[in-house]
């Protein structure tokens, strides 16, 4: 599909990287970068609960935007979260300070699937608002927008909230089929119906999360969840977009992960990114994967760090450098903008044709 991006768009760093072409540098941007870690973030969220900033395209466009002015990224990704659209679609969903989402009445039956509702556009003109303003300011810098996978999400609903074991999830999995698969239907709805509003408002890629998939077997992933992403990735390529997808602690999972249609593996630290090219198979671009810890270990630990994973990056037809997880809360601003700046400048001769 040809590219209907302005040229200093299409041209940006990280989309080279995500379509495996050759970009000026190794592209640059961190997963929570919007978020506790910077003080401009917290003065702005002051006093308003999370969920209802992501309803104000004020507070949308200001927070996505510190990072970037902030670390120089090569992307800012969406402020959402992927609990956003089923709160936006009647979904009794919440986010607890120091705890994450937490569900009133959690889905336990049929009756309680029958609860969960595609998104409509409707019911996020905020989102369409931000996006779009976004875009405009953001001028040559990607916006990437993005959603929760099935799993993750449905992990929340079926617990109630955070899980160590996700055990009640699994047990619907393996106790009750049909039930399962008629929840992770739904929810592939959702995340389908939230990427598209997000791509048709400017975003010029997408993340899908299956941030806690690293719970399941291969074989129990294969089974319960890769139909389900499969169908998320597949109702979005028309768009012509990079389609990430990153778990935690998926190591065992890459290949599958990757056979559910991304275009762009996303890699936590567990796994160094020379193996996870072999792992996922078909030749495809990566993204990761420093271990957030190291942010408190000091420049003289985190330096040779960087230098490592950029030479591991290269087994990959393109190589976008991020955490293997999330900006701890607690992690150091200027950290994070020398990173940035070393990753970027490091790249930058390797990438320099002979």
């Amino acid at each position: 599909m040809a590219s209907t991006l302005p040229p200093s768009l299409d041209s940006s760093a990280y989309l080279l990287a995500a379509r495996g072409e050759r970009p000026p540098h190794t592209p640059v941007w961190f997963m929570r970068q919007a978020g506790r870690a910077l003080p401009e973030y917290r003065k702005v969220r002051e006093g308003i609960p999370m969920l209802e900033a992501l309803t104000r395209p004020d507070i949308v466009v200001e927070i996505t935007l510190q990072p970037v002015r902030r670390y120089g990224v090569d992307a800012a990704v969406f402020y959402s979260d992927i609990v956003a659209p089923l709160k936006s679609a009647g979904f009794d969903v919440d986010i607890k300070p120091g705890i994450g989402p937490v569900v009133a009445e959690p889905i336990r039956d049929a009756e309680g699937v029958g609860r969960v509702r595609p998104v409509t556009p409707a019911d996020v003109p905020y989102t369409t608002e931000s996006v779009q303003q976004l875009v405009s300011e953001l001028g040559g810098t990607p916006l990437i927008g993005f959603a929760g996978a099935p799993f993750t999400v449905a992990s929340y609903l079926v617990e109630g909230g955070p899980s160590k074991d996700f055990a009640k999830t699994k047990a619907m999995m393996h106790g009750d089929p049909a039930l399962w698969h008629s929840l992770a239907d739904r929810l592939a709805d959702v995340a389908i119906a939230y990427l598209a509003i997000q791509v048709e408002a400017g975003a010029s890629a997408v993340q899908l999360f299956d941030s806690w998939a690293g719970g399941l077997s291969p074989r129990d992933y294969e089974r319960f969840v890769l139909p389900h992403t499969a169908r998320v990735f597949e109702a979005i390529e028309h768009y012509g977009v990079p389609r990430v997808h990153f778990g935690v602690n998926t190591g065992e999972l890459l290949g599958l992960m990757s056979a559910a249609g991304a275009d762009v593996v996303g890699v936590d630290w567990r796994v160094p990114l020379d193996e996870a090219v072999r792992r996922i198979g078909t030749p495809k671009p990566v993204q990761g994967n420093l271990d957030p810890a190291l942010l408190f270990a000091g420049w003289e630990a985190i330096e040779p760090e960087l230098d490592r994973i950029l030479a591991e990056g290269k087994a990959a037809p393109g190589h976008i450098f991020n955490l293997g997880h999330g900006v701890p809360p607690n992690a150091d601003p200027d950290v994070l903008e020398r990173i940035t700046k070393y990753v970027q400048s490091a790249s930058r001769s390797a990438h320099v044709p002979a």
